[in-house]
């Protein structure tokens, strides 16, 4: 078993487990790279079939491949997905003019919540890597929410030697992370391993490329000539540079993540 064996071993086993501890439970899907190597990760958990609905909060403002994308993916392997929007907040004006922080908390944070809400979900599943951005090295692979989604990221057990607390508070929220151990060239390497669809603006274009997608008001590409999997790989051990650099609201606020999930960001 190598590296990639044991990722994906592990993330499988955390599905599994997250399924037969909770109840109603949705998963999160950015159309990103690492909410789609956790789609793929799930389809292998079940044998083909995914037990729990994707959902995908629309803020109206992605980079239309993206959808494009998502639409192609959803009815390829035939996916119950949630597409929501808080229409309530872009009728009242919302966007990223309004700030960053407060576009993203009203269209993302505020959006998901909805969800939960109307969905009655018990947990969602999400796939954060730790070393992505600081916040997200504070989580754990169970992470508790009060009922309003409310993170308390000074308040976290311990999960050492693989032991995962699943126990909590009737009412309590939980988010579940599979992928929180893996790495950006981990994500790269599976998916060159396992030839996994992408949308393709992560890959070069007249120089430049998307390293992380989000929202296109507030996502910049990065200076890059990879315009395979292997030649990713290859720029990613030689960069100096971090993986959200190009994403608006964190260069508007040096805390603007850990301030973002601590109300229930994704």
């Amino acid at each position: 078993m190598d590296h990639l064996d044991r990722l994906e071993a592990q993330s499988i086993f955390i599905l599994r487990e997250a399924y037969k501890k909770f109840g109603k439970l949705g998963m999160l899907w950015s159309i990103g790279k690492d909410s789609t190597v956790l789609l793929w990760l799930a389809k292998k958990a079940f044998f083909g079939h995914c037990p729990f609905p994707f959902i995908h909060v629309d803020t109206t403002n992605k980079i239309p491949e993206m959808i494009a994308f998502r639409d192609n993916v959803a009815k390829e392997y035939n996916l119950d997905l949630i597409v929501h929007t808080n229409e309530e907040a872009l009728q009242a004006g919302m966007g990223p003019e309004k700030g960053r922080l407060v576009c993203c908390k009203a269209l993302k944070t505020d959006g998901l919540q909805q969800v939960v809400t109307k969905y009655e979900f018990e947990g969602l599943i999400l796939g954060i890597r730790r070393d992505e951005e600081g916040s997200r090295s504070k989580e754990r692979v169970f992470s508790e929410r009060n009922k309003d989604s409310e993170w308390d990221y000074t308040n976290q057990p311990p999960e050492l030697w693989n032991q995962f607390k699943t126990d909590f508070p009737k009412g309590n929220h939980i988010r579940v992370h599979p992928i929180l151990h893996w790495n950006e060239i981990d994500i790269w390497s599976y998916i060159g391993r396992e030839k996994i669809p992408l949308v393709d603006l992560y890959f070069a274009k007249n120089g430049k490329r998307y390293r992380s997608l989000g929202c296109a008001p507030c996502t910049g590409q990065i200076d890059s000539n990879a315009t395979t999997v292997e030649e990713i790989i290859e720029e990613l051990k030689n960069t100096k540079q971090g993986e959200r650099a190009g994403r608006a609201q964190d260069q508007e606020d040096s805390y603007a993540m850990q301030k973002l999930r601590k109300d229930g960001y994704m």
